[in-house]
């Protein structure tokens, strides 16, 4: 059967814990803990924080004192946040950081009691996030996924999309711990739909991202200027999220989305790895794909994700942005 998806709306709600879990009732009442503090992590943190108490963990100080000033209280270890939540959200680079975090030496499932929940908001991997839910299981823990699409702009606007995967219990329970951050809220199916949503998501971004370079550059080399590139594309049919955004960026040189390279090209492999799992082939994907690889080996993978641009001048031999 395929996944039903369906749109929370922001009614009221009143979410119970697992029996025996703490004794807690309702949403607001819960312990909840953020672990990843980064750009996205960060501004989710922040977006709960406007309406519900958090304890927060990361690796750096800076990070942790950042979410403090708004209200958060510090975690010393990550053990000692699983001892002290019931749910605990992670935004971390990768599913391996991940699985680090709750079941390394010292990680959440050290500290978390049974009924204990964990939220993935990573853009992992699907596999990686069953598999992790099923170890969990045998502990009498639970794990969903919730990945989310919009920026730290959009998360701090509460505008920004929530992808979830877990049953439907589980997706009750956190409702409104998710409508807390944005009333944009997706269930998508069971564990690992959420982050699958998210690689669906972010392959055609991706994708889109880099056709648009390379036809622009194209027009460019062929007399057009980026400005009536920027200006046309997004009142016709091939307007997206980067006519929209990324080149008036590029156009008045603000230029940076602050979203790595590196990032980008892992999505893109897990996504294209999935459709290799699946028996779904992912041409044009693979494509992206190899220019985004092409643009790290270049520029290096912390750079930011609209270096690519660079790269596309380079093979189209022809200056685009500043030209």
């Amino acid at each position: 059967m395929a996944p039903r998806m369906k749109f929370s709306s922001a009614g009221s709600c009143t979410i119970l814990p697992p029996e025996g879990h703490r004794g807690r009732e309702g949403a607001r009442s819960m312990e909840l803990g953020y672990v990843g503090l980064g750009n996205m992590g960060g501004a989710l943190a922040r977006r709960l924080l406007v309406s519900r108490r958090l304890r927060a963990f990361d690796l750096r100080p800076e990070a942790v004192q950042d979410v403090a000033s708004a209200g958060a209280q510090p975690a010393q270890s990550l053990e000692a946040l699983g001892q002290a939540c019931d749910a605990v959200l992670l935004c971390l680079p990768t599913s391996n950081e991940v699985r680090e975090a709750i079941f390394g030496e010292g990680g959440l499932a050290a500290g978390m009691t049974p009924g204990g929940i964990g939220v993935d908001q990573t853009t992992g991997d699907p596999n990686a996030t069953r598999a992790m839910a099923a170890e969990l299981a045998e502990r009498g823990l639970e794990l969903i996924d919730a990945p989310v699409s919009g920026g730290p702009h959009g998360a701090l606007a509460g505008t920004i999309a929530i992808m979830a995967g877990g049953t439907e219990a589980q997706f009750a329970r956190m409702r409104e711990t998710f409508e807390a951050i944005s009333p944009n809220v997706f269930h998508c199916g069971d564990v690992g739909a959420g982050h699958a949503m998210k690689l669906v998501n972010n392959v055609i971004a991706a994708s889109v991202r880099a056709a648009t370079f390379e036809a622009v550059a194209m027009g460019v080399k062929n007399g057009l200027s980026l400005t009536a590139c920027a200006e046309v594309l997004h009142k016709g049919s091939a307007r997206s999220y980067t006519t929209e955004f990324t080149l008036p960026r590029l156009v008045d040189g603000s230029g940076k989305s602050n979203f790595a390279l590196e990032l980008m090209l892992k999505d893109v492999r897990l996504a294209t790895q999935l459709g290799v799992d699946s028996g779904a082939p992912m041409f044009m994907a693979n494509v992206a794909r190899n220019l985004f690889q092409q643009a790290v080996n270049e520029h290096g993978g912390g750079e930011d994700v609209n270096a690519l641009i660079h790269t596309v001048e380079r093979n189209a031999d022809v200056k685009v942005v500043g030209g």
